[in-house]
């Protein structure tokens, strides 16, 4: 269901009229899934990102992508089976600039807690944060993300049907923006799943940018499920639009903590 709206996504965008350019987000590339951090455990992650082929000059003093190494820290708390808070620190490194801190954000998201027996996951994050204008064009943004996935058999499908909307920048009176992700994956065993993620950036509800200057980005990746403790991710990008980034590697790793005593 979920690959066969992207190709009427792309061709309803195609005709409808332009807007501004963005400038490439690729700090936290992931699709989420529904599930929360359970009660008493924090999941700590490292996003790491490489860009190969990216943007080589400086867009109303956004530094350029091509070459920078982005690096994520995500720590995450679960208070109840419904409700959890995430909160990051980006960080960029490129040859010439050095090594700076990016942003801060912070992320509440609430679900269906699993004992409802919901035939689909269900959740919603709220991402509120800021970053510095050398890096985005727009230093105070919101996200809406609402979370919808399924296990069927070996297969995973997730649904991120994202809305941006800038607080304060270059952007502020563009309104709402869609940002959709997608991902489908495979088990092939019970350590390995393989299979495509899907990244867009269409532009604001309602009036999408032109194909060419939306960002849209597919990602073959490979989750390895060594352990329930460990998350492993790994994915090679390719941006398939002028406006995207065209060859990025990034990886995730991610440990889960139990922080409940045990009884003896």
């Amino acid at each position: 269901m979920m690959i066969r709206c992207l190709p009427a996504i792309f061709l309803v965008a195609l005709f409808l009229p332009g807007h501004v350019l963005h400038a490439q987000d690729n700090y936290e590339i992931q699709v989420y899934g529904a599930d929360t951090v359970e009660p008493h455990s924090t999941m700590v992650e490292i996003h790491s990102n490489f860009t190969v082929q990216g943007e080589k000059t400086t867009i109303n003093g956004v530094r350029p992508t091509y070459h920078a190494v982005h690096e994520t820290i995500e720590i995450t708390q679960g208070w109840t089976d419904w409700f959890e808070t995430g909160f990051y620190i980006f960080t960029s490194a490129r040859a010439g600039d050095g090594w700076d801190w990016v942003g801060d954000h912070i992320r509440p998201r609430i679900r269906v807690p699993q004992k409802w027996n919901w035939p689909v996951g269900l959740s919603l994050s709220n991402e509120v944060g800021y970053q510095r204008h050398a890096f985005s064009p727009d230093t105070w943004t919101w996200e809406m993300r609402p979370i919808i996935d399924k296990k069927i058999g070996p297969w995973y499908l997730s649904f991120n049907p994202t809305i941006d909307k800038s607080l304060h920048g270059d952007n502020v009176k563009q309104g709402f923006e869609f940002s959709p992700n997608a991902k489908v994956s495979y088990d092939f065993s019970k350590v390995v799943s393989a299979g495509l993620e899907y990244y867009g950036a269409l532009g604001p509800v309602g009036s999408f940018d032109p194909v060419a200057e939306q960002q849209q980005q597919f990602f073959p990746s490979v989750d390895l499920n060594v352990s329930p403790d460990w998350e492993l991710n790994f994915g090679m990008g390719w941006g398939v639009t002028r406006s995207t980034d065209h060859l990025i590697i990034k990886a995730i790793v991610g440990r889960h903590f139990n922080w409940k005593k045990k009884s003896p």
